[in-house]
């Protein structure tokens, strides 16, 4: 893909011009140190990536893309910065205030690496036609409600680009995936049992498997796909079944789910982003809350009051180990999927950071019957930012 201030008017470049002066080691050594192949270099310095939203969040997933070397980083932002924007993010300073919040975080940006591309926009997201996303080769959009994610995801769906989205809030976030249809390698020691070729659960299939010799050992290379729900579609599935198979299982799926669909149930309803401390706001908001646990018919004990009261004291807040562990995780996970490595997130990764967990549930509107699901079991897992996904039937867990 060429210059993308001639395909997208409106783009701003650092320093002027597409690219800086080149740091030819800066990519090779940061992603050296983060585990990256020779093959998956080449693949990221193509890549060509689309950031919504240069708050806490997007600035950890902005630094890790750009220092992992991708080809280039646009971000869009129609907001000022204001004093609140200090407090957790590190591209801004006090001279940037009333200021547009991606162009103030350019220069900084790309300070970080100048073989990368980094260019911003300060059009409204909701403004640009579905055809502004087709240059990109992947979107990621933060801290937008519902409906403007609905948006976007459609619009990436009418491009084949996967989407990404992601917000924080205090203590607790989430990212979601839409990768449509994503295709990819697994790299692991050869094992006495044959990998047959089937589907491993409703969304995953395994499609070939071969192998290679590497420092004297068998490496096996499994190729697997993977098909993905708009997040429309997920905000209203049901748990995999394997959840709602005992009141165990009920009981450990995290509150969290419910409060953040609930959040977006209040943003449809009223012109909100956040409930504020009105007795009528937190009565909707509990309603709301306490619907939608049941509609993903998880037990009225585990919805607390005092997690309904926490998850509503941190709206609005950004916290910056918070910002930093979901930023990380998020671009990792971007830079398999560019990369063709590794099981990437499918489809809802939730973080609660009081109980330093990250449960990862595959939600989608249907879930066939499969043959031997039951010999699946746990253990279909993989790296992530040096930690370990685990699939679980449709379902994950980050250990932290």
């Amino acid at each position: 893909m060429g210059d993308l201030t001639e395909s997208l008017p409106g783009l701003e470049a650092a320093n002027g011009t597409s690219n800086g002066s080149i740091l030819p080691n800066t990519t090779t050594n940061v992603a050296g140190a983060q585990g990256i192949s020779a093959d998956e270099i080449a693949l990221l310095r193509t890549a060509n990536i689309l950031l919504i939203g240069i708050q806490a969040l997007g600035n950890e997933v902005a630094k890790n893309l750009v220092l992992a070397g991708i080809g280039s980083l646009t971000v869009v932002d129609d907001q000022v910065v204001t004093e609140d924007d200090l407090g957790a993010q590190f591209f801004l300073t006090e001279q940037h205030v009333g200021m547009n919040r991606a162009q103030s975080a350019l220069p900084q940006i790309q300070r970080l690496n100048n073989r990368v591309a980094i260019y911003a926009d300060s059009t409204p997201i909701l403004l640009q036609p579905p055809e502004f996303y087709a240059p990109f080769t992947l979107v990621i959009a933060t801290n937008l409600p519902l409906a403007a994610l609905s948006t976007i995801n459609a619009s990436c769906r009418l491009s084949g680009r996967p989407f990404y989205a992601a917000e924080t809030y205090g203590f607790y976030g989430y990212v979601f995936a839409d990768l449509i249809s994503h295709t990819f390698v697994i790299e692991r020691e050869k094992s006495n049992v044959s990998t047959v070729l089937k589907a491993e659960t409703s969304t995953r299939i395994i499609l070939s498997s071969t192998t290679k010799k590497e420092n004297g050992k068998l490496i096996e290379l499994v190729t697997k796909s993977e098909i993905y729900s708009p997040i429309i579609l997920a905000n209203t599935s049901p748990l995999p079944p394997y959840h709602l198979s005992s009141s165990r299982r009920k009981l450990q799926i995290t509150p969290l789910l419910s409060c953040i669909r609930a959040l977006w149930e209040y943003q449809t309803l009223t012109t909100n982003l956040y409930p504020s401390h009105s007795h009528a706001d937190i009565a909707l908001f509990t309603s709301l809350a306490t619907e939608k646990h049941k509609e993903l018919q998880l037990p009225t004990e585990s919805l607390r009051a005092d997690f309904l009261r926490s998850f509503l004291q941190n709206l609005g807040s950004e916290i910056s180990p918070v910002c930093a562990f979901l930023g990380g995780q998020l671009a990792q996970d971007v830079i398999n999927v560019v990369g063709g490595k590794e099981q990437p997130i499918q489809n809802f990764l939730l973080f609660d950071g009081e109980e330093s967990k990250g449960p990862v549930y595959a939600l989608h509107p249907i879930f066939p019957p499969l043959e031997e699901e039951s010999e699946i079991g746990p253990g279909i897992g993989a790296a992530v930012g040096g930690t370990m996904l685990t699939s679980t039937n449709g379902a994950g867990t980050l250990s932290l």
